[in-house]
């Protein structure tokens, strides 16, 4: 499984009863496949799967696949608190037709790197199919996926990368350096996608991409052209709205940039409240500022 190109970490859309909107869903796909995105990641951070029932989140991986079909990668979240849950995600993921996964360490637990090891080896064990993408997101779960833990699996056929999120650069260059060849690296910090392809990244688990793929898609076609001066024109044009992201409220923003862009994704869900007026027109400066 190759990790390449522009993967959107896809929102979950709400409607107006706060249901699952399965058409807006499909909407938002078509959108960024038309932009050329490589492929998509459904139930991330992004994708609020921390707040979906399993039933929901069934749904999603059957509408993700079958509005997708063989036109992108596909890598689904299966997360959890403890290694008896995330083996209950990671099952009905494979049951869904999902063979590409995306685990961050277990929330809350707070594993040891050796406990970690062992926890993403009891999920390696238990599916044989599976090929893994490891997640770094130390400030959701408060548990760093190690240099211990990489030496562990860097000989592991089926875990196949890391994305890195922990917005410390010098991570995502040792990476880079010390693991070449073992891992493909996944941007997962976007106001830091250019400095990850300079250092060996080949794609970005991207949030922003849901609404404004085109931008995105631009940036790593003129990266992967060797026009890297055109590259960071395009970051520098879309840095002030990904620092915004960045800043906080990253879920409500992205979900208020779809509205933007034309896709009524809905609120998030509880807790994490909507944006207030002056919230929404601060952001919409910088994403109509992105735009031109």
């Amino acid at each position: 499984m190759e990790l390449k190109g522009i993967l959107p970490a896809l929102v979950t859309p709400f409607d107006k009863s706060g249901a699952v909107d399965h058409d807006t869903l499909a909407s938002i796909i078509e959108y960024q496949l038309k932009a050329g995105v490589s492929g998509f990641v459904p139930l991330g951070s992004t994708g609020e799967y921390y707040a979906l029932t399993n039933e929901e989140r069934r749904q999603v991986l059957a509408t993700v696949k079958q509005v997708v079909g063989d036109r992108g990668v596909l890598i689904a979240g299966a997360n959890g608190s403890c290694t008896r849950e995330v083996l209950e995600q990671v099952k009905q993921t494979v049951e869904a037709g999902y063979t590409n996964l995306l685990i961050a360490p277990p929330y809350y637990a707070l594993p040891s790197q050796d406990e970690l090891i062992h926890h993403y080896r009891t999920i390696l064990d238990t599916f044989q199919e599976i090929k893994l993408v490891l997640y770094n997101y130390p400030v959701r779960t408060n548990v760093e996926v190690g240099f211990v833990v990489l030496e562990a699996f860097r000989d592991h056929p089926r875990v196949v990368g890391i994305k890195e999120s922990s917005g410390n650069l010098l991570r995502a260059i040792e990476i880079g350096e010390n693991f070449k060849g073992d891992y493909q690296l996944a941007c997962g910090s976007d106001d830091q996608a250019l400095d990850f392809f300079l250092w060996g990244a080949r794609s970005w688990i991207c949030g922003p991409a849901n609404c404004f793929p085109d931008q995105v898609v631009d940036f790593y076609r003129k990266f992967a052209s060797g026009d890297i001066a055109g590259a960071q024109n395009v970051m520098r044009a879309l840095f002030p709205v990904m620092a915004s992201m960045e800043a906080g409220k990253f879920i409500q923003k992205v979900k208020y940039g779809c509205e933007l862009a034309g896709f009524n994704a809905g609120n998030a869900r509880a807790p994490l409240l909507p944006l207030s007026d002056a919230e929404k027109a601060e952001f919409r400066k910088v994403f109509e500022a992105s735009q031109r």
